[in-house]
């Protein structure tokens, strides 16, 4: 059987143009909305973890203490706004000295918005809130979680490891959890070369909620939390 090498024009309803056109407009839409209420949020550390959580299983109530510690030493805390690990990042900082930030995304099952957010901002496109996550984030704290989890995370080192955004401490919590996936990247990932050695370097394991608060510490030591002129540039095209 062969295949046309050009759909014919008259195959793409006029409707569906016009449609595919005004969804740039919303894209655009949510770029500015976003940009305009979170550009106040600083500095702020992004979690991220499973939906799934119960809020009786320990990951919640980690995820809830290191938010807590978080916000009290004056990071806002920014989570995806829904339930489980989302959730006790939200409450967690929700209860601290600053704000607790929710960005939800709409979704046909599993996210409905927690009530533990000073701020909530909500995205039809994943994309555009996950540019959001990290244009503004000082760190990433990624919690176990699924499929969008580990999407959060391989977009935030790609985008660290290109030079797309600034170099930002990414912290995993979870040794048993995340320990198997860093033997992985050790071994098949470094063995066949397609990462470099120091870009393992990008990624800390820690597992205490304090801990975690201190490295983010550490790495600002000798710098501001504040981007750079050449960070923002950078940041134009995330």
């Amino acid at each position: 059987m062969s295949i046309p090498s050009k759909l014919p024009q008259s195959a793409i309803p006029e409707a569906w143009n016009s449609k595919e056109a005004w969804r740039v407009f919303g894209i655009m839409s949510e770029f500015v909305s976003a940009t305009e209420r979170l550009s106040q949020i600083h500095p702020a550390v992004s979690i991220f973890g499973s939906a799934r959580t119960r809020p009786d299983q320990p990951n919640y109530l980690l995820t809830e203490r290191i938010a807590r510690l978080l916000s009290d030493a004056g990071f806002s805390v920014i989570s995806g706004g829904g339930p489980g690990i989302m959730e006790a990042a939200n409450k967690g900082a929700f209860y601290g000295k600053s704000p607790s930030v929710g960005l939800n995304i709409q979704l046909p099952h599993e996210q409905v918005g927690n009530l533990y957010q000073n701020v909530s901002q909500t995205f039809q496109h994943f994309f555009a809130r996950k540019v959001m996550f990290v244009k503004f984030a000082s760190a990433y704290v990624v919690m176990p979680g699924g499929f969008g989890t580990l999407d959060e995370l391989m977009e935030a080192l790609t985008l660290v490891q290109t030079g797309k955004t600034r170099r930002i401490p990414i912290i995993l919590v979870g040794t048993q959890f995340w320990g198997g996936m860093l033997d992985w990247f050790r071994t098949a990932l470094l063995d066949e070369k397609v990462i470099s050695p120091e870009d393992m370097d990008l990624i800390q394991l820690i597992d205490e909620p304090q801990a975690v608060v201190d490295a983010i510490f550490k790495h600002y030591e000798t710098r501001g939390f504040e981007p750079s002129d050449a960070d923002r540039e950078k940041q134009l095209y995330l």
